[in-house]
């Protein structure tokens, strides 16, 4: 999941940086090509849209940033738990066998039937 987020964002840099590219400060930029007379968007509307683009563009990053922290950190911090545990559990195993190392083998003792009579 944290590896689909990262690519998302790349993507989503990849598409704000053509969008900022494409726009030009002082009015220009795509919006100067649109010179027509019969236009069905204008270019203040080509404007807007590219002005809107680049800000949902760049809370989308901020978004799938702020997500893809949330879902890395508790995948860390789950690792961190289990490793924990796994080396509690071999402390404890290795104080067990050092203090009855024969009851590691035959926890439960079983006593063999006896062979019959021949």
């Amino acid at each position: 999941m944290y590896i689909l987020l990262t690519v998302l964002i790349v993507i989503a840099a990849l598409l704000l940086i053509l969008l900022v590219l494409v726009q030009n400060s002082k009015g220009g930029g795509l919006a100067a090509g649109f010179n027509s007379g019969n236009q069905v968007m204008g270019v203040r509307k080509t404007t807007d849209f590219l002005e809107k683009s680049t800000w949902g563009l760049t809370a989308f990053i901020v978004v799938l940033a702020i997500v893809a922290v949330g879902i890395h950190s508790n995948s860390t911090s789950q690792q961190t738990k289990e490793s924990q545990v796994k080396s509690e559990f071999e402390q404890v195993q290795e104080a067990e066998s050092a203090i009855a190392p024969d009851l590691q083998e035959n926890a439960y003792p079983v006593e063999q039937p006896a062979e019959p009579a021949e």
